[in-house]
């Protein structure tokens, strides 16, 4: 996906962006969760239990503040799709859901932008 249709579709995000982004995994990365016995994860987000792993970058977190990761927590937390959730850190989640990567990439995306557009308010 270029960078002008994710400017497009995230306004507030790219207004707060102080560099160029053209690919989704700049702002969020979304890993399926497998059983990796060499990765940190593996111990506290079990892929029996939680079948993607998200790490929201630091560019999202930098617009987002504290507060704003805070509120992106609980979002996904209430989220229908999401059928379990794993807070690792404020910024590494394990979830469990039916969704695609791209789909969830969006999702952690849209609520940073509608997150944004209330800080920019």
């Amino acid at each position: 996906m270029s960078s002008i249709n994710l400017e497009t579709m995230y306004p507030n995000i790219f207004k707060g962006l102080e560099e160029e982004v053209d690919e989704l995994r700049y702002l969020v990365v979304v890993d399926k969760n497998f059983d990796d016995v060499d990765s940190d994860e593996f111990d506290a987000i079990d892929p029996e239990d939680y079948n993607y792993l998200i790490y929201v970058t630091e560019r999202i977190q930098d617009i987002l503040g504290e507060e704003g990761m805070v509120n992106l927590v609980k979002m996904f937390e209430a989220h229908a799709s999401v059928e379990l959730f794993y807070l690792s850190d404020i910024d590494l989640y394990g979830i469990q859901t039916k969704l695609e990567d791209e789909e969830i990439a969006h999702l952690v995306l849209t609520f940073a932008e509608e997150l944004a557009l209330k800080i920019a308010a």
